[in-house]
């Protein structure tokens, strides 16, 4: 009996200790974004939400030593400081997106400006190299380019199509070399790539394939985005 007792014990540890081998590490439980999280499912039109309006789970902002630039107030992204950049960093299409329509809403303060990059990637600090801007600037005095325009490419000059202190939807839709925002579903810019495109300023700034960015732009500038959505085409 005593035998069994034993034999019986050991059986037991085994089996715990089996168990906690096959178990999923408390690394990996933690693992946050990349290709190891679990990618959100698309709603009924497609779209697959980039942002859980609860933490910034999916996203990485350069520059380190900025880390109070971009905080989740009340389900919304707030951008509020130096300038500094958020990156999809997140398990949609592995952050790598080529033909896309993103959706997003939204709100400017006075004298604001941000931006938002498709085609991008994560880079440590500076404005990204790489992909283009789609201009966020309502009332921001200093830059004549406001909101809706492809930035130094199809830019909207002097006068933007909504005002500050509102939500307004963003969308921006890539295919191919073609690119078209829309802001409040009315367009504002429509350009394609000619094929001897050669960029000013930023060297990659190239149709290709990327992820997208949020921008911080300057300690004056406080900018509110939710609803941050793709559809890849």
């Amino acid at each position: 009996m005593k035998r069994l007792s034993i034999l019986s014990a050991l059986a037991g540890v085994f089996a715990l200790c089996l168990a906690a081998a096959l178990a999923p590490g408390a690394d990996e439980k933690k693992s946050g974004a990349g290709s190891q999280a679990t990618a959100p499912q698309p709603d009924a039109d497609g779209f697959i939400s980039l942002f859980n309006g609860k933490d910034l789970d999916g996203w990485k902002a350069n520059e380190s030593e900025k880390p109070d630039v971009f905080k989740v107030v009340d389900g919304n992204i707030v951008v509020n400081g130096p300038t500094c950049h958020l990156f999809y960093v997140g398990p949609v299409q592995d952050h790598n997106f080529k033909d896309f329509h993103f959706k997003a809403q939204v709100m400017t303060f006075p004298n604001s400006n941000s931006g938002i990059y498709f085609h991008t990637k994560y880079q440590d600090k500076g404005f990204p190299n790489a992909g283009f801007e789609c201009q966020v600037n309502n009332t921001y005095k200093a830059d004549p380019k406001k909101t809706g325009g492809l930035y130094g490419v199809k830019d909207v000059m002097n006068t933007a199509p909504v005002g500050d202190n509102e939500w307004f939807d963003y969308d921006i839709i890539v295919k191919g070399k073609h690119v078209e925002i829309k802001i409040n579903g009315k367009t504002t810019a429509d350009w394609t790539q000619p094929d001897d495109w050669k960029p000013k300023g930023f060297s990659a700034r190239q149709i290709g394939s990327g992820t997208f960015a949020l921008q911080g732009h300057d300690p004056g500038s406080k900018v509110m985005f939710r609803n941050i959505r793709v559809k890849p085409l």
